[in-house]
């Protein structure tokens, strides 16, 4: 069987041309090149000058997250020479040269697993909380089979993608990666966190403005609309409703959450695929039943 080739995608606005530059220094600098290299400009009016063999594409409208994603899936699928494609973020660093060959060797021997969660680390090495893919987790180091992965690195496999579709184009940003993770986890692939596949990315906090509150309270109701059995809605909703209350210490962030909660209940959220009550038994084997 031919060993799996890389395709990269970075999605930017434009706004770090310096980290860019640097990231994609870094994704040429690997001991196993990528067959692909794109580089999607969301909204940006024009890309900065690319090296030679990466594919800009400029976007004339910011499509968020979500649709400069699928723009990439789609540019790298026309290509017809890519079987794992590696979302990067625009101001990551890949710190070690072996990263893309360690994760084909991944894929090049488990042909059942779909996604391989990186480890986002700052420059001092730190891991976020929120970047371990695991409730209650507190080291990083722990890899294994997961339920969810990092937006910020990560590889998918294009036959998993031909198979349940891109990402849910209007979620534009915020729990885009859950969406993603339970439609692959339901037609049967499997979910690995990599703590040895390093993205070096700086610290930043998501809760900067309202409409992240807005966007990931919107997004989490039509998560639970497209994806979860009925039975479970409620439950989840209702728990997640409590766990941001408790959290959450910002009053007017508070009332753009319940403004973007009432907006997805009245919102239509797509197509509804609820998943099967054997992958809810699956992910609460793994750790993190469909819950919370």
């Amino acid at each position: 069987m031919a060993r799996p080739r890389v395709g990269v995608a970075v999605l930017t606005m434009g706004t770090r041309p310096a980290e860019l530059g640097a990231l994609l220094d870094s994704v040429a600098r690997q001991d196993e090149p990528p067959a692909r290299v794109v580089v999607v400009g969301n909204g940006t009016g024009s890309l900065p000058e690319l090296p030679e063999g990466v594919t800009g594409v400029e976007l004339p409208e910011n499509r968020g997250v979500t649709g400069g994603r699928n723009v990439a899936i789609d540019t790298l699928r026309s290509f017809g020479d890519v079987d794992v494609l590696v979302d990067l973020d625009d101001d990551g660093l890949l710190v070690d040269t072996d990263v893309f060959r360690r994760l084909v060797d991944l894929y090049e021997t488990e042909p059942e697993l779909g996604v391989v969660s990186f480890r986002i680390a700052d420059e001092t090495g730190e891991t976020q909380r929120r970047h371990i893919p695991r409730l209650g987790a507190k080291d990083p180091m722990r890899g294994g089979e997961v339920t969810t992965f990092l937006g910020g690195g990560h590889g998918l496999s294009m036959p998993m993608l031909d198979r349940i579709g891109g990402w849910p184009e209007d979620f534009f940003f915020a729990h885009e990666e859950t969406d993603l993770a339970w439609r692959a986890l339901d037609a049967g692939w499997r979910i690995k966190y990599a703590p040895e596949l390093l993205l070096q990315h700086p610290k930043t906090s998501p809760a900067r403005h309202d409409v992240y509150y807005r966007m990931t309270a919107r997004n989490r109701v039509w998560l639970a609309k497209r994806n979860l059995p009925a039975a479970l809605v409620p439950l989840y909703l209702a728990v997640w409703v409590l766990l941001t209350v408790a959290r959450t210490r910002s009053a007017r962030g508070l009332r753009a959450w319940f403004a973007g909660f009432a907006e997805g209940l009245k919102a239509p959220a797509g197509p509804r695929r609820p998943m099967r009550w054997s992958t809810v038994l699956r992910m609460t084997r793994l750790g993190r039943p469909p819950i919370i």
